[in-house]
């Protein structure tokens, strides 16, 4: 049974559902099911969709779980250095954010469509998803069979998302 929510103000409870929405948003967006979204934040679905309401009792870390599946980003800004202007560059990620495309098509990926086989109807993966996949099912790809493009996919997807190595 879920924890009872803290009281919280009206403000914050609108806050935590336009952020549950925008993240509801970008899974619909990407077209991953909330199965697979729950399952690559280490979650339960009932989890993520109480996470999709905006529900001020979920644990913070369950949203960021939540938001970094989806390969979006939270951040915490002072209203004064936004309105001074003082957020500049060093405020954000070392690397362009368009490297890795919000979704990667499993058709396009020979190696990884390979190691995706239990994902039935799923023809899109996070970011996330990808790497999570090349990463605990390394021992299965044939290195020799996969082309540059592919080559190119798990290089950005180790530099940005885990830094610099993959895990294997």
């Amino acid at each position: 049974m879920p924890a009872l929510a803290p009281p919280i103000a009206d403000a914050t409870a609108a806050k935590l559902h336009r952020l549950g929405k925008r993240i509801r948003a970008q899974r619909e967006g990407l077209r991953v099911s909330a199965t697979a979204t729950a399952a690559a934040s280490g979650m339960s679905r009932v989890t993520l969709h109480r996470i999709e309401r905006g529900e001020p009792s979920v644990a913070m870390a369950a949203y960021m779980s939540a938001i970094a599946a989806l390969g979006l980003e939270l951040e915490v800004v002072d209203p004064q250095d936004r309105r001074s202007g003082r957020l500049d560059a060093r405020d954000k990620p070392p690397w362009p954010s368009t490297l890795l495309p919000p979704a990667i098509r499993l058709a396009d990926y020979p190696q990884l469509k390979q190691l995706a086989w239990q994902l039935h109807g799923v023809a899109e993966v996070t970011p996330q998803e990808a790497l999570g996949l090349y990463e605990r099912n390394w021992r299965h790809v044939d290195a020799s069979a996969m082309g540059p493009h592919e080559r190119t996919l798990v290089d950005a997807l180790a530099r940005e998302l885990a830094g610099g190595r993959l895990l294997v």
